[in-house]
């Protein structure tokens, strides 16, 4: 009997996906659950089972195609299902004692799927949350509960014998979500300056996938604890090259700073991702093929950031002075708006007050770049 199978429903407000690979082609025969398309909507991509077993006799769906809910992605003969193991044929009476567990997505009239290993007995029919009993539920239903960060032993199976279903996992996530958006108190983000004063850009649009990562990081910032990964580097040979330009350039301020703009500049120059803002009015990523390395001074007014602009051009000797200038400009009040804006990244330094390494918390006072991706990693640099 011939069963089109339809993509079923994949989240609150989600109307389509796109289809990222199709995993099978007419002819082959499946079993209940095995993936048959991966596809890709603006939380994560996630396989699409197969609600029960039967050969293929049609794909009307093309990898790199746009579906909607509903809508058939495969036709299923279930009438030539191949079983398990060989076996002769027999009547519906002679069926194993255990039923197949139905999907969420299987028609009322479908007949049951092939069982390979079904679950023990002694599984209670529901499974709690927080019971410490690891969950029953089919590989594509833990890969959509890893692709969307639910812990698949915490949701409760509303399935024959407590099986996770996917509808499951995507009521817990929502739960989830909507605890956390109660908890909430997002502000409105500043608007965002023009970066083509500083320098040609470049804009891409950005995914479905990106903007959701977008708006969850932005809520994240304000509802979940943070952790900093701090490692060391042996910084012994430019040490050595530093000491000793000290004593053969006496007037030159070779600092450990302007190593540290120089290395983040080579840095951003070979990874333009990290020099680069988000535009979430307009839904873009905006690159920026300049580099700018705001250095965070101390002084009486608090902390500013003077901007080394274009430093990825500059020499360590031409770094080194501009920096001591700018601390100076800023020290006795003499830098103006335009030595502080216009950066693309902020490095600040505490060496001198020891300590290996410390992760600044807010955007710094007078950076003149607010909402931006780099101004969230700050580089901690000990002199």
């Amino acid at each position: 009997m011939a069963t089109e199978v339809k993509l079923p429903e994949l989240g609150e407000g989600i109307e389509q996906a796109e289809v990222v690979r199709v995993l099978v082609t007419v002819g082959d025969t499946v079993a209940a659950d095995q993936p048959l398309l991966e596809i890709e909507t603006d939380k994560a991509t996630v396989e699409v089972p197969a609600p029960i077993a039967g050969t293929i006799t049609s794909i009307p769906v093309a990898a790199g195609g746009t579906i909607a809910v509903g809508a058939t992605i495969v036709t299923l003969d279930a009438g030539t299902v191949v079983p398990a193991e060989p076996k002769p044929e027999s009547t519906p009476t002679a069926a194993p004692a255990t039923p197949a567990t139905p999907t969420t997505t299987s028609p009322a009239n479908a007949p049951s799927p092939v069982v390979v290993s079904p679950p023990p007995a002694s599984v209670p029919p529901r499974i709690e949350a927080g019971r410490g009993r690891p969950a029953l539920a089919a590989p594509s239903v833990r890969k959509l509960a890893r692709e969307i960060g639910v812990t698949i032993d915490a949701v409760a199976g509303s399935g024959s014998r407590g099986r996770v279903t996917m509808a499951d996992v995507k009521a817990h996530a929502r739960q989830a979500l909507t605890l956390l958006a109660t908890r909430a108190t997002p502000t409105a983000a500043p608007a965002l300056p023009d970066f083509s004063r500083w320098g040609p850009v470049e804009r891409e649009a950005m995914t479905g996938v990106r903007r959701t990562v977008a708006r969850r990081m932005a809520q994240a910032w304000q509802t979940v604890a943070h952790v900093t990964q701090h490692d060391r580097a042996d910084v012994s040979e430019f040490e050595a090259v530093r000491k000793t330009v000290k004593k053969t350039s006496p007037d030159l301020p070779l600092t450990v700073t302007a190593f540290a703009v120089a290395v983040v500049a080579a840095a951003l120059k070979a990874f333009p991702k990290f020099n680069a803002s988000l535009d979430t009015d307009r839904n873009e990523i905006i690159y920026k093929r300049y580099i700018n390395i705001g250095v965070a001074v101390d002084s009486e007014r608090g902390l500013l950031v003077p901007v080394i602009k274009d430093a990825d051009t500059k020499s360590l000797g031409a770094l080194s002075t501009e920096i001591a200038a700018m601390a100076e400009k800023v020290r006795t009040k003499k830098a103006g708006p335009q030595d502080l804006e216009g950066g693309t990244f902020t490095i600040t330094n505490l060496g001198g007050l020891g300590g290996t390494s410390f992760t600044p918390d807010r955007q710094l006072p007078g950076s003149r770049h607010p909402g931006t991706v780099e101004n969230r990693a700050l580089a901690g640099v000990r002199a």
